[in-house]
């Protein structure tokens, strides 16, 4: 596996995925501080989303893990971020996406560029022939995101979740290598 700290790829002059720097915490926090992007993440990812939170979570990623943890960078800043997991054992030719946006970024094609552009890196560069992502149904958007570029529905895994204090359906999207 390519070293995650050395990826920059850059979509357009406005749009770059990069690793994740110390100077990225108060953009970080900035942006995942929200409940509505908590809603629909699993709950690893803490809401409230303090300095404290960035700060651990920005060690892991440069120190500790062996996935790739990207940042979104729009317009100079921080607005979100995307990783991908690579997967063990009967499953180690999969790579599980996870992803999300600041609210004011939504709706405005920056997640879908970023997967446009992500996918095929991920394909070229690691050795997986599937990428796949759990969405929970009232996540309209991140459906959209992930059909539009190529993403088929597989599944729906039935009351598979707990948030917020409910049994919650996740859908199952993946997309192969040779579609």
């Amino acid at each position: 596996m390519k070293d995650n700290k050395a990826i920059e790829l850059k979509i357009n002059p406005d749009l770059t995925l990069r690793s994740l720097k110390p100077e990225d915490i108060n953009s970080l926090v900035k942006y995942a501080n929200n409940r509505s992007i908590w809603l629909n993440l699993m709950d690893g990812f803490p809401y409230p989303y303090t300095k404290k939170d960035a700060k651990k979570w920005i060690s892991y990623c440069l120190t500790k893990s062996t996935n790739i943890h990207l940042a979104i960078i729009y317009k100079n800043e921080l607005v979100g971020a995307i990783g991908a997991e690579f997967k063990e054992d009967i499953y180690r030719y999969n790579a599980e996406l996870g992803y999300w946006i600041g609210e004011p970024f939504w709706s405005k094609g920056i997640l879908s560029r970023v997967i446009e552009k992500l996918t095929p890196f991920l394909f070229d560069s690691y050795k997986i022939n599937r990428i796949y992502g759990h969405v929970y149904p009232d996540n309209k958007g991140s459906k959209k995101v992930l059909l539009r570029n190529g993403f088929k529905k597989e599944g729906l895994l039935r009351k598979a979740a707990f948030k917020d204090g409910f049994f919650i359906d996740i859908e199952i999207f993946s997309r192969l290598k040779e579609d």
